[in-house]
């Protein structure tokens, strides 16, 4: 299966690099798009779960990395809860997709 990273930049202005393995997180996050953090989480858990039901279906067991992915967004996300999720201080903002698996910069600078 073909994996995805991207990377995001959350409220503090720090980045994170995630990981998808599948590339059905590019029909749930654009890059350049800013989403709430309710969306933002919603979107990341939908994309995360379909792509680890994927592994799944191919392997016989659910992918524990996106799954553990997903618990590492869910962590920030309730860390930046004390936002206004109106205001863009409150958004995450997707930056990249990668679909090589070059090394890419570290998980959360």
């Amino acid at each position: 299966m073909p994996e995805m990273k991207f990377n995001v930049r959350w409220p503090d202005d720090t980045e994170s690099l995630c990981y998808s393995p599948s590339l059905v997180i590019e029909e749930h996050l654009a890059p350049g798009t800013s989403y709430t953090l309710d969306d933002f989480i919603g979107r990341s858990r939908t994309a995360l779960t379909i792509a680890s039901d994927r592994v799944m279906q191919k392997y016989g067991f659910p992918c524990s990395r996106a799954m553990g992915q997903l618990a590492e967004l869910e962590r920030l996300v309730a860390g930046f809860r004390g936002h206004d999720p109106a205001s863009p201080d409150g958004r995450v903002t997707v930056l990249a997709f990668h679909r090589d698996n070059a090394p890419q910069a570290g998980a959360r600078r």
